[in-house]
């Protein structure tokens, strides 16, 4: 394993960006990657996005590779010496690691002895927020990349280490979130028959949404509403509220799914809200579409585990987590696989969570062999698959 890489990913562990703000890492990434003489650097792709090309010849096909840059929210529980040094910032999911993956690459790639093809290695801004994917694809400098293949992987704690996560059809799936805001009308708290107070509604709006709720995850209609902030009135104990707002986040396999939970919620909003004399409002952010995993960018993920000799598993449902990496993966072919990151590992985004080290060289030798397959002309459906299950979306 390269030395380099962990000291770039502990380098980039202590000085976690959130969402949007990601200039100081794409930095250290490209003060890493320069020496290593790629064709071309693009920097502040679609915000802080960096794009880093090998190019080997202009007759062959592209393959991008995708890591992300954000950071979380969150407060850092470990005491390792390459601890985060940003109050309430920490990486939380990994993408420190994903991010010195891809940096591992560029050695080898500078010395690749490929006659035709490209390599793009994007290192995305703002997947934390559903928002960098979509910012990169609609930057005009990005268009000349012109990707025919689109791979990412993500880091899975509570599977065994170095496990290859594959799943048929589609790897994450659609996800959004919506604030609600309810105003009534304050009043003393005496005499509460003399304002509106939005307590009760906010109440029942929590018992009507988690109605909707499917929780089976191998169900067509899986479907997630997960109450993620509520809020009323203020600490004066004189004021019966008069304002509140409540946050959901919501899950289910497909967008034409989406678009009915959608419709239900609204309607169970909008009548709870006649009822108690409210006006309200809908806020809608934090939006990721549907992960697709196409058949051909499938076989070259299983292809990819079987030539690094590594554990394959057939996950039978998709990732409940959201992922942006979706914005890609519809306009391109290609796939997302998992990366087991062992068994004991913290959950993703807890506190105490840190990326494995040994994930650096195990990621990096399963994306050269996909980089080795896709410029070699070997990057094409087989006619028997490495692993026996067939091709099924949830969606049929």
């Amino acid at each position: 394993m390269s030395p380099t890489a962990i000291t770039l990913r502990h380098d980039l562990h202590r000085h976690p960006e959130l969402s949007g703000h990601e200039a100081e890492t794409a930095r250290r990434i490209v003060d890493f990657i320069r020496p290593h003489k790629p064709t071309q650097i693009i920097t502040g792709l679609g915000g802080h996005g960096v794009a880093v090309v090998y190019d080997f010849g202009s007759d062959g096909p592209t393959v991008l590779i995708r890591c992300e840059l954000d950071a979380l929210p969150i407060q850092e529980l470990n005491g390792f010496v390459h601890r985060s040094t940003r109050a309430g910032v920490s990486h939380k999911c990994g993408h420190d690691g994903h991010a010195a993956i891809l940096a591992w690459l560029t050695p080898w790639l500078q010395t690749a002895d490929f006659t035709t093809g490209r390599v793009v290695l994007l290192f995305q801004p703002a997947e934390e927020t559903g928002k960098g994917a979509a910012a990169v694809l609609a930057d005009p400098r990005f268009a000349p990349l012109a990707p025919d293949y689109v791979f990412a992987l993500h880091n899975i704690p509570g599977y065994p280490m170095h496990q290859v996560l594959w799943m048929a059809g589609q790897f994450s799936p659609t996800v959004q979130s919506m604030a609600i805001s309810l105003f009534g009308k304050e009043s003393h708290a005496s005499e509460p028959e003399n304002g509106i107070n939005p307590a009760l509604a906010i109440a029942e709006i929590v018992q009507a949404f988690n109605a909707l709720v499917v929780s089976d995850s191998t169900q067509p209609d899986f479907a997630l509403v997960t109450p993620i902030h509520l809020l009323l009135g203020k600490k004066e104990y004189g004021i019966s509220a008069g304002y509140g707002e409540a946050h959901f986040t919501l899950r289910t396999w497909h967008r034409n799914r989406m678009e009915t939970l959608v419709a239900a919620l609204t309607t169970a909003l909008n009548g709870i809200c006649a009822r108690h004399r409210l006006r309200t409002e809908i806020n809608w952010f934090d939006y990721f579409p549907t992960t697709v995993n196409h058949e051909t960018g499938n076989a070259i993920v299983a292809r990819a585990a079987q030539e690094a000799s590594l554990p394959l598993r057939v996950q039978p449902t998709p990732f409940t987590f959201g992922e942006d990496f979706g914005w890609f993966t519809q306009q391109f072919p290609g796939a997302m696989f998992g990366l087991g990151a062992g068994q004991n590992t913290p959950a993703l985004h807890n506190p105490d969570y840190d990326f494995p080290d040994a994930l650096i060289a195990t990621g990096g030798r399963l994306f050269k062999s996909i980089i080795g397959q896709v410029l070699t002309g070997q990057g094409r459906a087989p006619t028997a698959w490495p692993v026996k299950v067939r091709q099924q979306s949830v969606n049929e």
